[in-house]
């Protein structure tokens, strides 16, 4: 069987992200154009995260390909997004995170990736189950990355949401991972 459409779309996310780079990190106040480019790439990325779960629900088109694919596009646009807006500086608001924000993140989604595998290494599957910190830290991001984009003043008072989202989120997930291992759970 080949790949379902819902993970065409997804994989159209993700071919999106280096697009979504290069216009982040080619921009400077002479191409001002740029910043729209990349805030309509990121634009269409999340309309494309919510239409690939659609066709996913409404057709039955959930698989194992797509399990994977759906949060690793998620995590590679969030990721690199944080990561060129953190290598422009202030270029976009006059304000610049702190490194140890852009490493807390890149940290939460590496220990989340890992753990999955950890998960389908245990049981044998993936069950991959967002949990309502994990859409809400999602959110946040998007929400602080247009927001960066749009050159909104109220983006710089965003990431300490989007910050405190993440670690709960990072926890609540290690947690629930926890319970997999034996003896709490998983094989015996």
């Amino acid at each position: 069987m080949g790949l379902t459409l819902a993970s065409k779309i997804t994989i159209a996310r993700i071919l999106a992200a280096p697009f979504f780079i290069a216009a982040v990190l080619s921009y400077t106040p002479e191409k001002d154009y740029l910043r729209f480019v990349a805030l309509y790439i990121f634009l269409f990325a999340a309309v494309s995260d919510l239409l690939d779960g659609f066709v996913a629900r409404h057709f039955q088109q959930h698989s194992k390909a797509g399990a994977v694919l759906d949060p690793l596009a998620d995590k590679i646009l969030l990721m690199s997004a944080f990561v060129c807006l953190y290598a422009m500086g202030n270029a976009f608001t006059g304000f610049h995170f702190p490194i140890w924000f852009i490493v807390i993140l890149i940290s939460r989604d590496v220990i989340l990736m890992v753990g999955t595998v950890v998960e389908y290494v245990i049981r044998g599957d993936l069950d991959i189950v967002p949990s309502g910190w994990g859409k809400s830290t999602a959110f946040l991001e998007s929400l602080c990355i247009v927001g960066f984009l749009l050159q909104l003043p109220l983006s710089r008072w965003l990431w300490p949401a989007v910050f405190v989202a993440a670690c709960v989120s990072l926890f609540q997930y290690v947690y629930r991972g926890m319970k997999l291992l034996p003896p709490y759970g998983g094989k015996k």
